[in-house]
């Protein structure tokens, strides 16, 4: 809601444990800067009481109020009928996208145009301000090098729905992943907190001031030339880059993933090999669970077959 010259909002599921700064940014559409600036001259507060520092982490419910400045104007993304959107199912609150890799999710920094949702806003324009006018219908994402399934919402009951369920950690997401290495058990758990690297803020790490992560994981398949395992992820958080992080910290980079380490000579994939391949929530409206695979796709399929037939996972990893 706009008050004046400002704002509030009741902090939303989605938003539960992230940085001030980030949520001012995100609401009023500015900068992390302008809204790091608006902290600094004590511009915003939660409850009622001023909030000066940025990394201070809001809960959902707590209502903020920012004075002082407008929002700024929002981008509302186009249409684009070339972008053609692989669905794997669709009714009239929910669809369930097959997102190819390359495909940008939605418009930002860098990408006013050619995404996934330009793409759904010429065949299903009834997304329009869905959520977020920026972001209609997008309740998670998938990185630009990730494919696989992806909910989007039709409505704002299916919205707050599939956030909600997101927030209590009800969706089942499960990726496939191919790792280098061989791990020294067959499955297992990463518990570590994923926030920015403090030595380069275009990429995410293992810190201890990032946000709770844990992924769990399951050795499926193994080859010894190249070492290469193929991994079986569910995620129980949703942090940006979670699995190719967590892998990464524990020496099993993805193959393809030149972000953190695993461009190797031997496999040569030019993205990371990894697929969102299952996903599951309650329909918003009737109840029922719903369950959906995404097929592997061609470039994955590729380098599998090229590795031959996979090694008996009797054996122990080594």
């Amino acid at each position: 809601m706009t008050d004046g010259a400002g704002f509030r909002e009741a902090i939303p599921p989605a938003l539960d444990g992230e940085r001030i700064d980030r949520v001012v940014s995100l609401l009023a559409y500015v900068s992390r800067n302008r809204a790091a600036g608006a902290l600094a001259a004590g511009s915003v507060s939660v409850d009622g009481q001023v909030v000066f520092q940025r990394s201070r982490r809001l809960r959902e419910g707590e209502e903020l109020v920012v004075t002082g400045f407008e929002r700024e104007a929002v981008h509302v993304p186009e249409p684009d009928s070339s972008i053609s959107v692989p669905l794997l199912y669709a009714d009239d609150d929910v669809l369930v996208v097959d997102k190819p890799a390359g495909l940008v999710v939605h418009p930002g920094a860098g990408n006013s145009t050619g995404t996934l949702v330009n793409g759904l806003l010429a065949s299903h324009p009834d997304i329009a301000g869905v959520g977020s006018a920026a972001r209609p219908g997008i309740v998670h994402r998938l990185d630009l090098g990730t494919s696989g399934a992806l909910a989007v919402a039709r409505n704002q009951a299916a919205y707050d729905s599939l956030v909600a369920q997101l927030a209590d950690r009800s969706v089942g997401r499960r990726y496939e992943a191919l790792a280098w290495g061989l791990f020294e058990a067959a499955d297992g758990v990463v518990d570590a907190p994923v926030g920015r690297s403090p030595r380069d803020r275009t990429r995410m790490a293992v810190v201890g001031s990032g946000r709770p992560a844990r992924t769990g994981y399951k050795v499926t398949a193994i080859w010894r030339d190249p070492e290469v395992s193929r991994v079986s992820c569910r995620l129980e958080t949703g942090r940006t880059h979670q699995i190719r992080v967590h892998l990464a910290a524990i020496g099993h980079p993805l193959v393809g993933d030149g972000t953190y380490g695993g461009e190797r000579s031997g496999l040569v994939l030019d993205r990371p090999f990894l697929h969102a391949a299952h996903l599951s929530f309650d329909h918003p409206v009737t109840g029922d669970h719903l369950a959906f695979d995404a097929p592997l796709p061609a470039d994955l399929r590729e380098i599998l077959d090229g590795l031959g037939e996979p090694e008996s996972l009797d054996r122990p990893l080594e």
